[in-house]
């Protein structure tokens, strides 16, 4: 069997954490087997979807680099094809026209819920051997019901779930066309998932309840049914929800925040799935080991501190160039050009070690390019009157050293030893007046990748 994955987002706002671990898997398993991944926009909902929506998702998948092999198909632009199949359901017997109005049916629920039954329709409308219909209400236009199976069970071994069923007897006869004309959403996932032979449809646990009147409808049509995996929801850091507090973001919020895409392809792969103890994979990789079997069918739990974890490992890789490219349009936005000396790439390669995202890169890299104020309080704590005397001599010293860290470090050392200090006491204030901060690499690093005329003049400024 040929593999055909599905994602099909609904643009009515940005692609989140659960959508993208959807895509991910969707994609790995296509990918692992050699089949076809389609992106399908399911864009019915003309009140909420928006074109800005849209480009969203495309933005997050092509960020991710979840590229498709078939789409973007939108549904908004089948609607002929999805008529043809209602006319051929309606000649079929499949489907009948219903002329319930929507105060009977309030009032046809109201009743039931009084007797203590599930509201649902009633089936007024339903064709059947020997049953007299009502009479034709004048000026209404139907809506178009698709005629359930009334006994027996639907059920299909879910891939992620187990097997799951439900009583036909439960499912009440779905519209598949409003009165308007206008398909529904269950409608039109069957004939797309038809029409686009998908074979496997990966999907969150939330499409559980609409499975079975798809499967109904599938088979009605004589359409191959395919299998489902059904992926459970992301909790949040505190095991609720996931909210807009705790990941429920759009992804490329992750991009804005400095996140890499493969530390976030990484951390999806992990949220529900696993292969042994393995942590840090390429996506090459998952792709080799991507199955459905090792999908928990339990909850999974958001881990901002593993994915601060997993981003910093790979920013420790990640060549200085790409991240200099990266850092450099952060620093732009804060209007800092990033030219001249220090070359950009030399201070990513200095303190890429240090940080977790693309942002604090951009904060370290920062302090070289711009007109410097320490804050007063860190100058009064550093600069100690045990201090200054040390720090005049090394500024007059490194007019002539030689601008390299060894040579720099050694002056540094010789200052601390001759004035009798530790080296915390040279150092901090030194930090300080060339970086406005505390912690920095090695000092003597941190001071060679400046211009000599800039240590100085910043020196100078404050001795």
């Amino acid at each position: 069997m040929s593999i055909r994955t599905r994602f099909a987002p609904s643009p009515t706002g940005y692609l989140h954490i659960g959508g993208a671990r959807t895509a991910l898997f969707s994609w790995a398993f296509a990918r692992k087997h050699g089949g076809v991944f389609i992106l399908r926009v399911e864009d019915t909902d003309v009140e909420r979807s928006t074109p800005e929506a849209v480009q969203a998702i495309l933005d997050g998948m092509a960020w991710l680099k979840l590229n498709y092999d078939e789409g973007p198909f939108y549904q908004m632009q089948r609607m002929e094809r999805y008529q043809e199949v209602i006319q051929l359901m309606l000649a079929q017997g499949l489907a009948y026209h219903c002329y319930t109005s929507p105060q009977e049916l309030e009032t046809m629920r109201e009743e039931q819920r009084a007797r203590g039954e599930k509201p649902r329709y009633d089936g007024r409308w339903r064709p059947e051997p020997g049953k007299v219909l009502p009479e034709l209400p004048v000026g209404m236009t139907p809506v178009v019901r698709f005629k359930n199976p009334a006994h027996g069970m639907v059920s299909w071994k879910d891939l992620v779930k187990g097997v799951i069923g439900f009583n036909n007897s439960e499912l009440d006869d779905l519209i598949i066309a409003r009165a308007d004309g206008t398909p529904t959403y269950n409608f039109c996932v069957v004939v797309d998932d038809w029409d686009m032979g998908i074979t496997h449809v990966i999907r969150g646990d939330d499409h559980v309840n609409n499975t079975p009147r798809q499967i109904n409808i599938l088979k009605a049509l004589g359409a191959t049914v395919p299998l489902y995996a059904h992926l459970s929801m992301i909790l949040g850091d505190d095991g609720q929800k996931l909210s807009k507090r705790h990941g429920a973001v759009s992804v490329m919020q992750y991009d804005e925040d400095g996140y890499l895409p493969e530390a976030l392809i990484n951390y999806l792969a992990r949220l529900g799935w696993s292969h042994g103890n393995e942590e840090i994979f390429s996506v090459e990789q998952f792709c080799v080991w991507f199955d459905l079997d090792h999908i928990t069918p339990s909850a999974a739990q958001f881990n901002t501190e593993k994915l601060n974890w997993l981003n910093q490992h790979y920013l420790k890789l990640a060549d200085n160039a790409r991240l200099a490219a990266l850092v450099r349009p952060r620093l732009e936005s804060r209007g800092v050009a990033a030219g001249g000396v220090p070359v950009l790439e030399s201070v990513i390669a200095l303190y890429k070690e240090r940080v977790v995202t693309l942002n604090e890169l951009a904060d370290a890299a920062e302090v070289f390019y711009i007109e410097l104020h320490p804050a007063q309080a860190l100058l009064d704590t550093h600069m100690t009157a045990e201090a200054i005397p040390a720090l005049q001599e090394l500024a007059q010293r490194l007019q002539d050293v030689t601008w390299e860290a060894a040579a720099i470090g050694a002056l540094i050392k010789e200052m601390v030893v001759k004035h009798g200090l530790k080296m915390p006491k040279l150092a901090m204030p030194l930090r300080v007046m060339l970086t406005g901060q505390t912690q920095t690499p090695s000092v003597d690093a941190v001071v060679a990748l400046f211009p000599r005329e800039t240590v100085l003049a910043r020196m100078a400024r404050h001795l």
